[in-house]
């Protein structure tokens, strides 16, 4: 299931058809007097787009951290009992979608591990690039023998990281975390705590976002805007690329780990972002509703009737109506209440066209020369079947407007696109994807033209998806991958007795305690 940029779950046309996947959405609060389980479940809630596989919460009340978390969505994970269960003054939130190690409940997250004075929970968003070489990092310093997560299981660069904290018996966790931080190459927005602080930190690239809002009594630390604005946080700023973040009861401490070498990911403002979201200063809806603009101005056509996509392509066809002066309309409609499933269609029921996400207002179509405005092609499926149902329900021409470049190259810091080989803009020109699509004529937006639209410096973005260009050095190909950690050969030793004890109640929630 792709996540949607209206922060909605929904289906692509075809149920085996995965669309970018995003890496995660992290939430932190501290929040005395607050319930803090509750305000994070919501800033997860407003976050699910972010990813969809799993989601976990860790609360501390000063002397004791609990975590709860399981695989499914935020809705699914909890409830009532569950939060209430959650007490205390410091929360953080994770919801998943797996850019590094399998989809299971051992690589869910909050992380834990133990500390020279507790514990420390850890939400990551993004992805390392340095993964292997910080599994023989973790081996010299600490020894083959697994440690903490990743004795229990976890096969992610989140348990690495976490493994490199808590290690040190020596020093505290926030001056851990200096040494630490440094050394961390890729993407990384991170939440985490021990018992009595909690801590932010974003890489020197700024690759994802991450905000800092304050509460009337306490701070937020999010993955976007619209998460402060579910739980009634002001939004202060930005966390800085190369900037850690720690909140106690002495206030708000900031230091600077790295100097910044701003390269924001571009994909958020075409598709991953919600539209109600404020990146770097800049509107993502009314970036996408220029993106629009732009795409009419650089492939206009003749045309009855504008459609978009829903929803993620709504803002940029409303941008490319506006522009060419041809009427915006609702070709297509979406139920909006498919939820996961994982009943998969028989070959008869494909045959037959099975529609989870989209069907055609016929009335509206037929007869129509179509503008239909989507926000990206990976492998072209979904398009192809698109434009397949739109030509059987009338339409007299369909011309394909895309408000982002062609997507060429993967994308190694925290979106999960299909491999080199299965993008479809791999090799072809711009007519062979309309002729092989079906479509009467197919546009893409300028890269020059989408940067201008988030109104951003090009030297200040990363666009390696469409361009090649990695901002962040990558290692040899035998060093990277989403299943690094599961391969054997790495120096990491068989597991030693697992560290946490595990909650009455299942295998959803574990418990650290420390007098």
């Amino acid at each position: 299931m792709a996540p949607r940029a209206d922060g909605r779950l929904n289906h692509d046309l075809l149920p085996d058809e995965k669309g970018p996947q995003d890496a995660c959405g992290v939430f932190g609060v501290w929040a005395p007097g607050e319930e803090v389980a509750k305000l994070t479940y919501f800033g997860l809630y407003a976050l699910q787009h972010r990813g969809q596989e799993s989601a976990g919460i860790a609360t501390s009340n000063g002397s004791q951290l609990l975590v709860y978390k399981d695989m499914g969505l935020v809705s699914q994970v909890f409830d009532e009992t569950a939060l209430n269960a959650l007490q205390g003054h410091i929360a953080i939130g994770h919801a998943r979608y797996s850019t590094t190690g399998a989809s299971n409940w051992e690589n869910a997250q909050p992380t834990l591990g133990p500390t020279a004075a507790g514990t420390v929970a850890l939400g990551h968003n993004g992805n390392l690039t340095n993964t292997a070489e910080l599994v023989e990092l973790v081996a010299e310093r600490y020894g083959s023998q697994r440690r903490g997560e990743l004795a229990r299981g976890n096969t992610t660069d989140t348990a690495l990281i976490t493994a490199l904290l808590a290690g040190d018996p020596d020093h505290t966790l926030e001056s851990t975390a200096l040494e630490v931080l440094p050394r961390l190459r890729g993407a990384f927005s991170l939440v985490f705590m021990d018992e009595r602080t909690l801590y932010a930190a974003r890489d020197p690239q700024g690759v994802r976002p991450l905000v800092l809002g304050r509460l009337e009594r306490g701070w937020v630390v999010a993955s976007e805007t619209p998460a402060l604005d579910i739980v009634g946080a002001s939004f202060v700023r930005e966390v800085e690329p190369g900037e850690f973040l720690a909140i106690d009861a002495d206030g708000l401490r900031s230091t600077k780990f790295a100097t910044p070498e701003r390269a924001g990911c571009v994909f958020e403002y075409v598709y991953l972002a919600r539209p109600d979201t404020t990146i770097a200063g800049r509107s993502v809806h009314a970036a996408r509703v220029e993106m629009g603009r732009k795409l009419a101005l650089e492939h206009p056509t003749e045309a009855d009737l504008v459609i978009p996509v829903p929803e993620s392509g709504t803002p940029a066809a409303v941008g490319y109506a506006q522009q060419s002066g041809i009427p915006f309309g609702q070709g297509l409609t979406k139920n909006a209440y498919v939820g996961r499933t994982f009943i998969q269609p028989s070959q008869t029921l494909r045959q037959l066209g099975i529609r989870l996400k989209l069907n055609p207002l016929r009335e509206v179509i037929r007869g129509k020369r179509l503008v239909v405005v989507d926000d990206s092609i990976v492998r072209g499926n979904t398009q192809r079947a698109l434009i397949r149902m739109l030509r059987e329900a009338g339409a007299a021409e369909v011309h394909v407007r895309i408000s982002s470049p062609p997507v060429k190259w993967p994308c190694f810091y925290g979106i999960d696109f299909a491999s080199r080989a299965e993008l479809i803009a791999n090799g072809l020109s711009a007519d062979e994807i309309a002729a092989s699509l079906g479509a009467d004529s197919l546009g893409y937006i300028s890269e020059e033209a989408l940067i201008e639209a988030t109104e951003q410096p090009a030297s200040q973005l990363c666009t390696a998806c469409f361009s090649g260009r990695y901002p962040i050095e990558l290692p040899p190909a035998d060093r990277l991958g989403k299943n690094l950690l599961e391969q054997n050969e790495l120096p990491l030793g068989a597991p030693e007795d697992g560290l946490v004890s595990i909650l009455p109640g299942g295998g959803a929630a574990t418990a650290l305690d420390h007098p």
